[in-house]
């Protein structure tokens, strides 16, 4: 870890006080987490004081935290014939229909949040800030589109993809769906089939929708493993040196 990084965390922690939720550094980066209130003032803080001048708000995305750290695949152990792939059809959030739900396992607030990478030209680092909203039913975080211009379009792909309201936006509606589209598809209890479907009716003469056609399932890759089992003469070599698994 280098030097300027462990002072800009230490410059954060004196600066902003009570003003953060916690400074960690991670991946060779510092993080900090701020709560809705504080956000305004602490980014126009960042990007004002001489001492941090982070002028460009680079990336801005939205996260679901309400399955975080879950995965459906074994993949930890391994037994002779590989690793298991088995689904619990039961729990899989792969076989989602519209209306099902995801019990949290997050305590409550802390299930969304806004993610905002900023970089400072003058001292060339970077910050990552995390701001939780604290109604997961309503998720709402300030916007920061006064501070950087360029978090508008984000905010609103934030908005589309995860359902994550920014109070004071100029212009927040949906960005990259249709203009009808139901729900919000990062969000983890979306299903992965969607909630609807379209199509021309010729005698409409229009797009309608309709109930999703598609049957749930989960969608299993296909994996390449050197696997002496796989190949067609034992100490020879075939083209790739291995068949599908």
């Amino acid at each position: 870890m280098s030097n300027s990084i462990q002072q800009l965390a230490d410059s954060l922690s004196a600066v902003f006080a009570e003003k953060l939720v916690s400074v960690e550094i991670e991946f060779n980066e510092v993080s900090i987490e701020v709560t809705p209130e504080n956000l305004l003032e602490v980014t126009t803080e960042l990007r004002d004081n001489p001492e941090f001048e982070f002028q460009q708000l680079i990336d801005l995305c939205g996260v679901d935290y309400s399955q975080f750290g879950q995965d459906e695949w074994q993949t930890d152990d391994a037994s002779r014939a590989g690793f298991g792939r088995g689904v619990d059809a039961a729990t899989s959030s792969g076989r989602l229909q519209f209306g099902d739900e995801l019990e949290s396992l997050t305590p409550p607030g802390r299930r969304f949040a806004a993610v905002y990478h900023l970089l400072s030209y003058v001292f060339n680092r970077r910050l990552r800030i995390r701001v939780f909203a604290s109604n997961d039913d309503f998720p709402v975080v300030p916007t920061v589109t006064e501070v950087w211009n360029s978090a508008d379009w984000y905010e609103r792909e934030a908005f589309d993809l995860l359902g994550i309201l920014f109070d004071g936006h100029p212009d927040l509606r949906r960005i990259l769906t249709d203009y009808g589209f139901v729900g919000h598809p990062f969000r983890k209890d979306f299903p992965m089939i969607g909630n609807v479907e379209m199509r021309y009716d010729p005698e409409k003469r229009r797009v309608i929708y309709e109930p999703v056609t598609i049957e749930p399932r989960v969608l299993v890759p296909r994996v390449r493993r050197n696997d002496h089992r796989y190949l067609e003469d034992v100490g020879e070599d075939t083209e790739d040196g291995a068949d599908d698994a």
